[in-house]
C-alpha cells in the first residue's frame, strides 16, 4: 500500500512485517555546476510539495490520470534529490530493509537500461535502504553521479530522450521491495539511526512548453551507490508497489492545482558565498557499484545547451564550499493509486 503523508510517499507492507514501512520524499536543493569538478552533496532546502493525481482528474492531462500516483512541481532546469526513511524497529536495533528502483522516464538511474518490474542482481539496479540514504543523480561512475535536473520533454535533454530517442513518460518511476520477514529476523534478531542530511524536515533546509518534465544529468558529484550487503533471496520480490512520480513545471502546477510552487532556489554561488554548509557522506566497510557506461555517455544539460546554442543557466558559476559537514553512517491514510505503468 502506498499513502501520501506530509508530502511524503509512505510504502507499507503489513502483509510482510507490522513494521516494513519506507517513506521516500522528494527534496529542494542546489543546482551544482556542471564544470567538470565532483562537487559535494548540497543540502536539502525542504520538500517538494506532493499531490495525488486523482484529486486534479479534470485537470490533469489524461495520460496522468492513467498512470495514478503523484504529482510535484519544479522549474526548468530545478534540481532534485531523493531522500529514503525507513522505519526503526527498536527491538532488533535496524530499519527494516527495502530494495529500492528508481527510473527517470522509465530509465534506471543506475544502470541506464529501460524499464522492467523487478529487481536484478548483475549489474545491480536498485538502492538498498538504509544503507543509502539518499539518491541524487545519475549513477554515471563508481562514486560519482550526475544531478538530477528538470527539462522539458521534446527538446532532447532528458536521459530517457537521449538513450530512447523519445519523449514518452517523463517524471520517475519508483518500485519498493521489502525484505522478507524470516530473512530479517534471521539476519536481525530481537536484542535489549536515525541518518540524515541535515534533518530533511528542518534543514537549512519557465515557460509552459509541455505538461511533463522529465529528469536530465547535470553536473557531477560525489556519491556512492551501495552494494547490497544481503543475500539476492533475501527480498521478497513476489511483494512490491510501485508509484508513478509526475513532474510539472511552474505553470502547469498552477494550472492544475490553483495552487502557487514554491519560490526558486538560490543558486549554488550565493548559497555558498553564505558561507552555508556542503556535505560529505561515507559509509564505512561499504563498497560501491561500478557506474553505468550507458549513463556515462549522457550529455549533460549545460553541454546540449551549448551544443544547441541554447542557455540554459542559473546555477551555474564558481562554487567555493568553505563549511563541509561530513557525516558517517555509524554501525547503527490515504492510499496512492499505482495505475497503469
Amino acid at each position: 500500500m502506498i499513502e501520501l503523508k506530509k508530502d511524503s510517499l509512505c510504502f507499507t507492507f503489513p502483509e510482510v512485517h507490522p513494521e516494513a514501512k519506507l517513506y521516500i520524499d522528494f527534496q529542494r536543493t542546489l543546482r551544482i555546476p556542471d564544470d567538470g569538478n565532483n562537487h559535494f552533496l548540497p543540502p536539502g532546502l525542504g520538500k517538494f510539495p506532493l499531490r495525488h493525481v486523482d484529486d486534479f482528474a479534470g485537470s490533469a492531462p489524461p495520460e496522468w490520470s492513467r498512470h495514478g500516483g503523484v504529482m510535484l512541481p519544479m522549474y526548468q532546469s530545478e534540481a532534485m534529490w531523493l531522500n529514503f526513511h525507513s522505519a526503526f524497529i527498536s527491538e532488533h536495533g535496524t530499519n527494516y530493509p527495502f530494495a529500492v528502483r528508481i527510473a527517470a522516464g522509465k530509465i534506471d538511474a543506475l544502470t541506464g537500461e529501460e524499464w522492467t518490474n523487478g529487481i536484478h542482481g548483475v549489474p545491480q539496479d536498485y538502492l538498498v535502504i538504509p544503507e543509502q540514504p539518499w539518491l541524487d543523480g545519475f549513477c554515471v561512475g563508481k562514486g560519482i553521479i550526475r544531478q538530477f535536473i528538470a527539462m522539458p520533454m521534446g527538446e532532447g535533454y532528458t536521459a530517457e530522450e537521449q538513450i530512447t530517442g523519445s519523449a514518452e513518460h517523463g517524471g520517475l518511476q519508483i518500485i519498493v521491495y521489502p525484505m522478507k520477514r524470516s530473512a530479517f529476523e534471521r539476519r536481525f534478531p530481537k536484542r535489549e539511526v536515525f541518518m540524515d542530511r541535515e534533518a530533511p524536515d528542518a534543514c537549512i533546509c519557465p515557460s509552459m512548453m509541455s505538461s511533463e518534465m522529465g529528469l536530465a544529468p547535470g553536473g557531477k558529484m560525489r556519491q556512492e551507490i551501495y552494494e547490497d550487503p544481503f543475500d539476492f533471496e533475501d527480498w521478497n520480490r513476489k511483494t512490491f508497489s510501485r508509484c508513478f512520480v509526475h513532474i510539472a513545471n511552474s505553470l502547469i502546477w498552477r494550472a492544475i492545482t490553483g495552487e502557487q510552487p514554491p519560490t526558486m532556489p538560490p543558486t549554488a554561488a550565493e548559497y555558498s558565498r553564505a558561507g552555508m554548509p556542503w556535505f560529505d557522506y561515507y559509509s564505512e566497510g561499504s563498497e560501491a557499484i561500478e557506474g553505468s557506461e550507458i549513463l556515462e555517455k549522457l550529455k549533460s544539460v549545460i553541454r546540449m545547451g551549448r551544443e544547441k546554442g541554447e542557455s540554459r543557466g542559473r546555477g551555474e558559476g564558481r562554487i567555493d564550499p568553505r563549511h563541509v559537514i561530513r557525516i558517517r553512517k555509524s554501525s547503527q491514510i490515504r492510499r496512492v493509486r499505482e495505475g497503469k505503468f
